[in-house]
């Protein structure tokens, strides 16, 4: 080719850089968090204040995690590989400042909202409408700059890593669009669109496919760019990348349902999340089997390089992780696991080992690049692998262990036919110790992030920053050449509007077969006449108990399992979630579950429940709430919650507004006299007072036959 026909630009690393250091950064504080609160579990001492709590703070490390430490990695990595894989500058400096500041203000705004209590509690998906809004609009200025990009580039066919990349931003936008649907009340509060068994599914299919299309599939197209590139070979096979792409993206989103096994959710659609589950093994595999045999030849320098040594370890956690989660799709295998700590570890296989290490290794390649040096030391980044690895394994295998105890301890009957262990506090005092080595494989885990801080600040130090790259390349054809024997996908890799209609139109289908009989039918959901809505004092109290984050450590979902009908009551029904906007099932079980708590306790118990958890249950770990005893109820918000309550559809009669504080002062002022009763003095105006209604209404709608097997 004549060189004067090649055309000259520079590469943007500046943004590249600048999402590295916030992924370091708020990489190392979200792990922290995540320390903090596994210690809170053995040392609920470190519970301080109310906005320190494990029930706050547990959101805040999550968010931190995915949107903070991997969402900065994964746009560090898609601005680096999208611009070389073009043969392009970014479509617009601008858009991408706007895409780096934007997406800190908004982790930011998680810092500043999350341990005030501010969240619509809704797993990853916490953050309240405003902020809601402002990752809409970061995300499509993400997408405008990405596929300004695109179709600007030089290189006619789109790699594979860039299908990848493109699939991500037209799910992701779907899948927080619809899931974020509310109803707002004020600026920091809003009910979610829909309830009870809807707002599950809504929930889970968003949930499940965050850690597909935001944990996955990017890191999938960076896996196919840095491999290669780092081990300088080709990917294995193009055919397979092919298949594992279009399997990957039109199976996943079919499988949220399988996060809701033997809950009220309708049979069919927690059958049809199996099925598909199970057939996600196929296109996962495919995947890793397509990185580990890139490799193929080139395991000598596997051996020597610590970004490869990082990155087979992350795809072989991206391989177990991907197996482990069809396998607890199964329903005899979820009846297991689900609540326990075993789903906790499979998360952070998942977590720390596929994103984690991916990204650890591609921040170990790129940083030398940028800087136009060395790195400053092998031999740091080796002990950072070795820690980093070994802090995985002392964090998993405990998690795994105490997920065994639990559902063996919750399922174990005596001879005679009563529960072996009653008391629910038997299961947590068994798993301290796992929890303490929980926390050492964290803190191991972050020994190394901390030491990798240090190695790459070194390596910038000892080099130049190259701000702008410079580089050649030919202009982009617009003549087309189907050459003999050319492989059918090349039509497509050579459309990127296409490529964008076809990804979205093959997400759309398992979303839409699942959702829409689950909202039309109303068999779906059989309606029980004797479900009411929540009075305005039982209403604030649910607040309250989203506030504190209750559901992350307590579900209100009884299955129908023998072991659960006995220690809780009559297992849960469909209809009696219908007025419950969101939804709070909850996921984990580190205190009994809540459903059936109503009536079975005295308003006195739950007053010192709250005030000091061990004068109710010994050896507790639970947090005190004692500044709920003093603080006075805000009602200022009452009115309008009940009138949002009505516009998604919760059948208060027009103008009850009016009297909502009447309502209230009557049901508060009888529970105060119940407390009085039992020599506990407290003014009706309290939060404390809220959330004992809150409780006592609890899984009290219906009347459950007498079972037989009931505990005594």
């Amino acid at each position: 080719m004549n060189n004067s026909s090649l055309e000259q630009f520079s590469y943007d690393n500046t943004i590249v850089r600048n999402f590295i250091v916030a992924t370091v950064i708020f990489g190392i504080i979200g792990m922290l968090v995540g320390l903090t609160i596994a210690l809170q579990l053995v040392f609920p001492i470190l519970n301080f204040a109310d906005f320190a709590s494990f029930g706050r703070l547990r959101p805040l490390h999550t968010n931190a995690i995915i949107f903070a430490f991997v969402g900065n990695g994964m746009f560090a990595g898609i601005y680096y590989s999208l611009q070389r894989l073009c043969k392009s500058r970014m479509y617009s400096d601008a858009l991408s400042k706007i895409n780096f500041w934007g997406w800190q203000l908004i982790i930011l705004s998680a810092v500043a909202t999350l341990p005030l209590g501010i969240t619509s509690s809704k797993e990853y998906a916490e953050l309240e409408w405003p902020i809601d809004i402002a990752i809409t609009l970061i995300w499509v200025v993400f997408g405008w700059n990405m596929f300004g990009t695109i179709i600007k580039r030089r290189e006619k066919h789109l790699y594979v890593a860039i299908w990848f990349f493109i699939a991500t931003f037209v799910t992701v936008a779907v899948l927080h669009i619809v899931n974020s649907f509310s109803m707002p009340v004020s600026l920091f509060k809003s009910y979610s669109w829909y309830a009870g068994v809807q707002d599950a599914l809504v929930q889970w299919w968003y949930g499940h496919n965050a850690v597909a299309f935001f944990l996955t599939t990017p890191f999938l197209g960076l896996m196919y760019y840095f491999v290669p590139k780092a081990a300088n070979r080709p990917v294995y096979s193009y055919r397979l990348s092919i298949i594992h792409f279009w399997a990957l993206i039109f199976i996943y989103i079919w499988a949220g349902p399988h996060h809701l096994l033997y809950t009220s959710l309708p049979d069919w659609a927690q059958s049809l999340g199996v099925v598909f589950s199970i057939m996600l093994i196929a296109p996962s595999w495919g995947g890793m089997l397509n990185g580990l045999l890139t490799l193929r030849g080139a395991w000598d320098k596997v051996r020597e390089d610590p970004v490869l040594k990082f990155m087979v370890v992350a795809i072989t956690c991206y391989g177990m992780a991907t197996f482990e989660g069809p396998m607890l799709s199964l329903k005899n295998v979820n009846a297991i696991a689900h609540f326990t700590d075993w789903v906790v570890a499979h998360v952070h296989v998942g977590g720390l080992g596929w994103n984690g290490f991916l990204l650890f290794g591609m921040l170990y390649y790129l940083i030398p690049k940028m800087y136009d040096t060395k790195l400053f030391s092998i031999k740091l980044a080796n002990f950072h692998f070795w820690i980093g690895s070994m802090g995985i394994v002392f964090y998993a295998l405990p998690m795994y262990w105490a997920g065994f105890v639990q559902s063996a301890m919750w399922k174990e009957f005596t001879v005679d036919g009563v529960l072996a262990y009653p008391n629910f506090l038997e299961t947590v005092t068994q798993l301290k110790y796992m929890y303490f080595l929980r926390s050492v494989g964290g803190l191991m885990f972050i020994i190394g992030a901390v030491v990798m801080a240090y190695n790459l600040t070194k390596t910038a130090f000892s080099g130049k920053f190259i701000a702008n790259e410079t580089a050649e390349a030919a202009p982009l054809s617009k003549e087309e050449h189907v050459h003999a024997g050319e492989h059918w996908h090349r039509w497509i890799e050579r459309r990127p509007i296409q490529m964008l209609v076809f990804s979205l139109l093959i997400i759309l289908i398992g979303g839409l077969v699942e959702m829409i009989p689950t909202f039309l039918v109303k068999s779906n959901i059989p309606t029980i006449a004797s479900v009411k809505p929540y009075t305005p004092l039982e209403l604030e109290g649910r607040d309250l108990y989203i506030r504190e984050g209750c559901s992350n450590c307590h579900s209100q979902m009884v299955r129908p399992f023998r072991s659960e009908k006995v220690r809780y009551g009559e297992y849960s029904k469909a209809g009696e979630f219908v007025y419950d906007h969101p939804f709070l099932w909850g996921s984990k079980r580190t205190g009994p579950d809540l459903h059936r708590v109503g009536g079975k306790y005295p308003d006195s118990w739950h007053y010192n429940h709250m005030m000091d958890p061990e004068l109710t249950s010994a050896n507790s770990i639970m947090p005190t709430y004692t500044f709920m005893l003093e603080r006075k109820l805000d009602l200022s918000q009452t009115e309008n919650k009940i009138s949002a309550m009505r516009k998604i559809g919760v059948p208060y009669p027009e103008g009850y507004e009016l009297k909502v504080l009447e309502d209230v002062k009557k049901q508060a002022d009888g529970i105060a006299a119940s407390l009085a009763k039992d020599n506990i003095r407290t003014a009706s105006d309290k939060e404390i007072i809220a959330m004992i209604a809150y409780l006592q209404r609890l899984g009290t709608d219906i009347k459950a036959k007498p079972d037989t097997l009931t505990q005594k």
